[in-house]
């Protein structure tokens, strides 16, 4: 299959430009919006619709911070080692989903203790926005042609644009639908047993460590690493850790709980 080339950028106006990337996010924190405020009203914690928008714009931060940092540690720092102003060039790419995580984990933690609530009972609120916002980020990097997967035989191997003449893995669809759908499933049947505070929080740390596991056998390592320990990717090295973690806070809270 020939990859559907998309333009990045959909619509134009003078110098203006925007790209359907920046769009995905906006429509995962606009989503984030709503299904936290339907979930606050639901747990009746005590937040306003301003104090969502700034829970919202405050965990951000701490993703696109986060993110970026992850990004630099993680994945190129011998690079921004030798280019260190390059590190803030966030419009050039590179963003990694584990820094982002722990900054927004940071930022809840600091929004949760101003207002004075649990930290986990919001978490199991903001969580479920998780999903979606995987799902709208995953469909970017399919539009953008990037993070494609391993060369493949399959009947639905597409050829993308940067990735040589051989057909790959679509792998940003098959992590959109397993950290989309499937985890936001996963964890509205979690919270409809109303389990104790932390389980939908640690139930989605623990799926996105599964699942991210699972596409890395199909997606390509990033060329400036390749694969480590003979067989890992540096995403399965920091998402493995994730999903033993979050299985074993899980059985923990769910024990203490009994």
């Amino acid at each position: 299959m020939q990859f559907p080339e998309i333009d990045p950028i959909f619509l134009q106006i003078g110098p203006l430009a925007f790209r359907w990337y920046g769009l995905m996010y906006i429509l995962g924190f606009v989503s984030a919006y709503f299904i936290i405020s339907a979930g606050v009203k639901r747990r009746n914690l005590p937040l306003t619709r301003d104090d969502v928008a700034d829970l919202i714009f405050t965990v951000a931060l701490g993703i696109i911070l986060g993110g970026r940092l992850g990004y630099v540690l993680f994945y190129n720092f011998s690079f921004y080692l030798e280019h260190p102003l390059k590190a803030i060039a966030i419009w050039e790419g590179g963003m990694s989903f584990h820094g982002g995580v722990t900054g927004a984990i940071i930022g809840g933690v600091l929004y949760a203790r101003k207002k004075k609530i649990p930290f986990f009972r919001m978490a199991d609120i903001g969580f479920m926005a998780g999903p979606v916002g995987l799902f709208f980020g995953r469909i970017g990097n399919f539009i953008n042609g990037e993070l494609y997967g391993r060369t493949t035989t399959v009947r639905w191997g597409m050829i993308f644009p940067g990735g040589g003449p051989s057909p790959r893995h679509p792998s940003q669809l098959y992590e959109a639908l397993l950290e989309g759908p499937l985890l936001l499933l996963i964890l509205w049947l979690t919270s409809r047993r109303n389990p104790p505070d932390g389980v939908v929080f640690w139930s989605f740390i623990a799926g996105y460590g599964l699942f991210r596991s699972f596409v890395e056998l199909f997606r390509e390592p990033d060329a400036q690493i390749g694969l480590l320990f003979g067989s890992l990717s540096m995403g399965q090295l920091l998402s493995l850790p994730m999903f033993i973690l979050g299985v074993t806070m899980v059985l923990i809270t769910e024990k203490r709980q009994r």
